[in-house]
């Protein structure tokens, strides 16, 4: 499977969904629950093996996932905004909680996450930053979108995912 082409259509996840997935230690997907599948429009065997970035939509600012990275990787939690592709080139807005999956001894053996619906009003705010964001990456790469958000945050006096959480509950 080919990663999808993106086109205007936006699916929306249903208020009641969570749509749950997990991940070795490489990204490969290692389970998807029937929610998750049916939003991304793929058979259950499309899916699992390949990397969970064949639905990263090209939209997504990649300072975006490096703070989520730098967050799971250090066994914390973190509450981010993101924009996923359907196989049919479709997307779809998601409040996603990722955590680290750890063995006994503490080690990480793979990724969950859970997303929800996104809150729309949260959107009108999420959606500009992350054009701004993607902007700034395309002219001055990462570090230009880091210093922007990381300034932003400071004005604001909150995190990212303060803020995520506040803008859910808008």
């Amino acid at each position: 499977m080919q990663k999808p082409v993106p086109n205007n259509k936006e699916h929306t996840v249903s208020a009641d969904a969570f749509l749950v997935s997990k991940t070795d230690t490489h990204g490969k997907v290692t389970y998807c629950n029937e929610p998750f599948i049916k939003i991304v429009g793929a058979s259950e065997q499309e899916i699992l093996g390949k990397p969970h970035s064949i639905i990263r939509h090209p939209d997504m600012p990649r300072i975006i996932f490096k703070l989520l990275w730098d967050h799971v990787k250090n066994k914390e939690e973190i509450f981010a905004y993101v924009k996923n592709l359907s196989f049919d080139g479709g997307c779809y807005w998601v409040y996603a909680n990722v955590t680290a999956s750890t063995d006994q001894a503490g080690n990480i053996i793979g990724y969950y996450s859970v997303r929800r619906k996104a809150n729309p009003k949260a959107l009108e705010i999420i959606k500009p930053l992350y054009a701004k964001l993607l902007e700034l990456e395309k002219t001055g790469g990462m570090d230009a979108s880091l210093a922007y958000i990381t300034d932003l945050l400071t004005q604001k006096g909150v995190s990212y995912a303060e803020l995520s959480n506040t803008l859910q509950r808008l």
